[in-house]
């Protein structure tokens, strides 16, 4: 199909405005890097012509967009733009590699190269998806910009992703979520990782996000008078003493406040840091960069009242992703805590451009020293330069180098090592030596002997002790978490125990055997899911490798045997009616349907998902066992969820879930409860769930220490509306301060 005058008209404007775009960036500082530029779009033009997206717009559109991101979001420079403008020229067309190679240059074709989705045939337990991850992240172990542009690429099919059916769209926002914007954040993409949550929101939970989009707009006058009372007083001392700078204030993400509404379970109305003030200050040329942004710190806090466990100093010590700031939180008028960020020009570039101004101005600095993202790409490499061979386990394991926090301890000599949140004192024998970490026995923090598996705060100064004797154990696998320690963990273990398999097939059996059960494809389903693993070999290796420990294996079989795991589903599919509500027991074999009535039925069988537990109200996901055929169905929030369609999109049910009108059938959830402890106040709690509520308990725990009592109470409830109902009531209770659902995600 040609282009019409009007798409030729809309190709040369986009075209034009990347051409403005890359003079006003100083992407073209001759006129050979316009041409190469410009020769690079008329070949894309070309290759892609009548060509068309989804959305119905001329498909040479969205690669033109891409280099736009890359140029105006990200600062990238002129071999970046070519190589977006190519980006999908190998994969769509007949292009080969070997013709960017000869047409622009190795390197060009390179980036291209990595760019490209795998073809071809790929391991039958395999996940396409993974593979294509793998090659994609491997490209970091030469060059980071394939990456940043794969993060635009990615950003401009998100702006576009309303074109694109439902499934594709879970399918596309998990993995997003799930690897992107983890990446963006790590490559100090603030901005762009921001909106790419925002828009994951914005797909799939669209009331939600309408939502809060709406509470955020009908705040905003009263918001804005008051951030203006806030800054009057701040711009009247900074102007006093002669700094250049820039105040703005800046509301949360949707997604953030979305985020802390959920984690914390609490009402648009309780989320008080909605939004935060920002001062980007120019620098004068003395005293210190860092002594100027005390300074400007000093004037905030002579005005208002810090809240001291609120400082973050990212200036002594910045971020591994290169972020530099000062973050303090004060009292601001009405009692109201606000938070204020001091940065500097240069700081604030590389807060809101990540990768490109952090080599920009290493560069300029010629800094000695390596730095945070430094640190963190060569941990990075070492972690790809011996992947696994299957695909999901490697992409796991890189997943675990893109936390979102870290830590700095420090050796016996005092050098410093930067770390990510939640680490234990193996990491750190790891990351100085793997054989270190393969021999530790122990370790000695801040001049105490504590077990090997201690978690570490920053600060800590850490000694490893080792023992030639000492070797890896299965365990340990629980305790790390740096891919860099998972990696060599696993290669011992899997370079000491090649027969696992076989050697853990043998010991479920007996262990079985203890419980009079036969080993069987019936039993094998209800325990992969249990412990995480997508198939028979894999459940078997672990247990072989002592990563799956069996101790719960009798109160595993008695859970699956007494829980009734019910069926009362409608598939709304195109040009049907509604499926009749069949009720089936998943877990009581003297209820399952035979073989000849689910044939009859032609209804998918469904098991609801044990990670999440999702009752009656819930909105869910369906995702099809690759290794049953059922139909395992997740809450839409479900954290194992947005893995597995990161990692298998195809096994996403294409149409919508629904609940049917579900007779009286009981579903398991878990609450948890808190307050000020009373004699009698447990009696009060079961009588309401139990008379008041005809609801039956599955069980209940309750510890009170302090005068302070906590529980966990699970029980069968019809559905949603019903859960809410009661725990409205049990708030209600005397000395009740807390109640709210476990959501297991």
């Amino acid at each position: 199909m040609e282009y019409t005058h009007e798409d030729e008209v809309l190709i040369e404007a986009k075209w034009q405005e990347l051409v403005e775009a890359c003079h006003k960036a100083k992407v073209f500082r001759r006129e050979d890097d316009f041409q190469f530029v410009r020769r690079a779009f008329f070949l894309a033009k070309e290759a892609h012509k009548g060509v068309r997206r989804r959305s119905g717009e001329p498909y040479i559109i969205h690669p033109i967009e891409v280099a736009l991101i890359a140029v105006r979001e990200i600062g990238l420079g002129k071999k970046s733009v070519v190589a977006a403008l190519l980006h999908d020229v190998v994969e769509d067309t007949e292009y080969t590699v070997e013709d960017i190679s000869r047409i622009f240059s190795p390197k060009i074709a390179y980036m291209v190269d990595g760019l490209t989705k795998m073809a071809g045939v790929f391991n039958a337990d395999t996940s396409e998806q993974a593979e294509y991850f793998r090659k994609v992240l491997l490209t970091l172990s030469d060059d980071v910009r394939v990456i940043i542009i794969k993060i635009a690429d990615r950003l401009h099919n998100m702006r576009t992703l309303g074109a694109m059916p439902h499934h594709k769209q879970i399918k596309i926002t998990s993995e997003t979520i799930y690897l992107f914007v983890p990446l963006a954040y790590r490559l100090g993409l603030h901005a762009i990782k921001s909106e790419l949550e925002d828009l994951c929101m914005k797909y799939r939970f669209p009331e939600e996000y309408a939502t809060i989009q709406r509470q955020i707009d009908d705040t905003r006058r009263e918001r804005d008078d008051y951030i203006e009372r806030f800054m009057a007083p701040i711009r009247e001392v900074l102007d006093r003493n002669g700094f250049q700078y820039e105040m703005t204030a800046r509301v949360k993400s949707i997604y953030s406040i979305w985020n802390k509404m959920r984690r914390k379970e609490i009402p648009f109305e309780e989320i008080y840091d909605l939004f935060a003030i920002r001062i980007v200050f120019k620098t004068l040329p003395f005293p210190s960069e860092k002594t100027q942004c005390w300074q400007v710190y000093s004037c905030i806090t002579d005005i208002y009242t810090p809240k001291p466990d609120r400082l973050r100093d990212w200036i002594s010590i910045p971020k591994s992703n290169g972020y530099e700031a000062l973050h303090s939180t004060v009292m601001g008028p009405d009692g109201i805590w606000v938070e204020v960020q001091v940065r500097t020009q240069r700081m604030d570039e590389i807060a809101e451009r990540g990768f490109a101004a952090h080599w920009k101005y290493k560069h300029a600095s010629l800094a000695k020293e390596e730095e945070g993202l430094d640190k963190w790409l060569k941990r990075v490499r070492e972690a790809l330069s011996s992947p696994t061979e299957n695909a999901l386990e490697f992409l796991d394991n890189f997943k675990l180098s893109l936390y979102t926090s870290d830590i700095v301890v420090f050796t016996p000599k005092g050098q410093a090592h930067s770390l990510p949140y939640g680490v234990t004192a193996l990491d750190f024998a790891y990351e100085i030596h793997t054989k270190i970490g393969n021999h530790a026995i122990g370790a000695k923090i801040n001049h105490r002997i504590m077990p090997v598996t201690t978690r570490l705060n920053s600060g800590d100064q850490v000694e490893i002790i080792t023992a030639e004797t000492a070797r890896p154990k299965a365990e340990w696998l629980d305790a790390v978490v740096t891919s860099k320690a998972r990696q060599a963990i696993q290669d011992f273990l899997k370079g000491e125990r090649q027969d696992n398999i076989e050697y853990g097939m043998r010991m479920l059996e007996e262990s079985l055997a203890e419980h009079n059960v036969t080993l069987s494809g019936r039993v094998l389903r209800k325990l992969m899911p249990a412990y995480d693993c997508r198939n028979k070999d894999e459940l078997y290796s672990k247990i072989g490798a002592g990563i799956v420990k069996l101790d719960n294996l009798g109160k595993l079989l008695k859970e699956n045997s007494s829980r009734k795991i019910l069926k009362f589903w409608k598939l709304l599919l195109p040009g049907s009616g509604d499926v009749e509500d069949v009720d089936v027991d998943l877990e009581d074999e003297a209820a399952t349907l035979d073989d000849t009535a689910m044939e009859a039925s032609q209804e998918p069988e469904f098991i609801m998902a044990e990670c999440c537990e999702p009752i009656p109200g819930d909105k869910v996901v369906g995702y099809r066992d690759p290794d049953s055929g059922k139909i395992v169905v997740h809450k839409s929030t479900c954290d194992r969820l947005i893995k597995l369609a990161a990692q298998h999109g195809d096994n996403i049910i294409k149409e919508d879930i629904k609940w049917s009108q579900q007779k009286a059938v009981s579903y398991l959830a878990s609450v948890e409860i808190r307050g000020i402890d009373r004699p009698g106040i447990v009696l009060d709690i079961t009588r309401l769930i139990t008379l008041d509520f005809s609801i039956n308990m599955r069980s209940i725990s309750v510890q009170s220490h302090d005068g302070i009592f906590e529980g966990t109470v699970s029980l069968y409830v019809k559905d949603i509306d019903a859960l809410n109902v009661l725990l409205d009531n049990l708030r209600a209770i005397k000395g009740v301060e807390g109640v709210k659902r476990l959501l297991n995600t």
